[in-house]
């Protein structure tokens, strides 16, 4: 099954920067973008890709240990930016960011140690992908409304492991989906 560890933000902050992605929707070009869907919205700790049955139980151990060792934390969706030459448009994070780190890297050693290849380690980045575009495209009008954007903070008090369904229908513009698998309380309480 194709997994990742994340941060699920709160319906109240998905439903805050649904209003701004609303208006990014209507500015030229924005049919050229392939937009993501507010139920899905996450900050992605770590992508292990396909993960074999029998490997998840320990890759769930170790990430509840991981939940375990990482304290709740704020954060907030502020600010906006893009990867690539405009093929990934994304809402940014503040807060405590060296928190979220910190459980990024706990995320991806649970799968290291639970047998998940990881391949070359990147330092993280956080984000929440908005839109995507197979072509190279010019962002500047959608970042600039990203960037001027500063939601409000919550307390990040769960770690999920969320498995993704890629479409299959074929059908153009058809969305993954995405079930949350487990839930763990971030800090020795959790």
């Amino acid at each position: 099954m194709r997994l990742f560890a994340a941060v699920l933000p709160p319906a109240d902050v998905v439903e805050e920067l649904g209003l701004v992605v609303g208006e990014l929707k209507s500015l030229a070009g924005a049919e050229r973008l392939r937009w993501t869907q507010p139920p899905g919205w996450h900050f992605t700790l770590a992508f292990y890709g396909e993960v074999e049955e029998g490997v998840v139980p320990e890759l769930s151990r170790r990430l509840e240990r991981a939940a375990e060792r990482s304290e709740p934390f704020r954060l907030a969706v502020r600010g906006g930016g893009k990867f690539g030459r405009g093929r990934a448009l994304w809402a940014g994070a503040e807060g405590d960011l060296g928190a979220l780190r910190m459980l990024a890297d706990r995320a991806e050693a649970a799968a290291r140690k639970a047998g998940v290849p990881m391949g070359e380690h990147r330092r993280y980045t956080p984000h929440l992908t908005v839109a995507r575009s197979r072509e190279d495209l010019d962002v500047k009008p959608y970042v600039a409304v990203l960037d001027a954007f500063a939601g409000r903070s919550w307390t990040v008090s769960e770690l999920a492991l969320v498995r993704s369904r890629l479409p299959a229908s074929g059908v153009a513009g058809e969305q993954p989906r995405y079930e949350t698998v487990a839930r763990w309380g971030l800090g020795a309480g959790g």
